[in-house]
């Protein structure tokens, strides 16, 4: 998913979904698309249990390989996942913000 098609369908209207960003909490902390939750790729078969499979699953990194590798992992899991494309890079590329500090799951 792009980032655009992303805000668009997602944050703009508020549709209910999890937003899955799976960097390092050091990165994380360093900025962040707003809403998301932070469950690093390697920690990511532990906290299954954090992560809803009721709502769509957006997963994200910085540049899209980590959340692929995410995303894969998931589907094996049952669930549905969308990676954004070019992960936080493109985010800010596009314009949109990201904020700071720490929200873990």
């Amino acid at each position: 998913i792009q980032p655009d098609e992303y805000n668009t369908r997602y944050v703009d209207t508020k549709a209910p979904h999890t937003l899955l960003d799976v960097r390092t909490a050091d990165e994380f902390k360093a900025g962040y698309i707003p809403g998301a939750i932070n469950v690093s790729l390697q920690d990511l078969p532990q906290k299954l249990n954090k992560i809803s499979t009721k709502k769509p699953v957006i997963v994200y990194c910085r540049s899209g390989n980590r959340s692929q590798r995410a995303a894969e992992f998931l589907i094996g899991q049952g669930y549905l996942p969308r990676n954004v494309a070019g992960g936080t890079d493109a985010w800010i590329g596009a314009g949109y913000r990201v904020d700071t500090g720490s929200q873990s799951a």
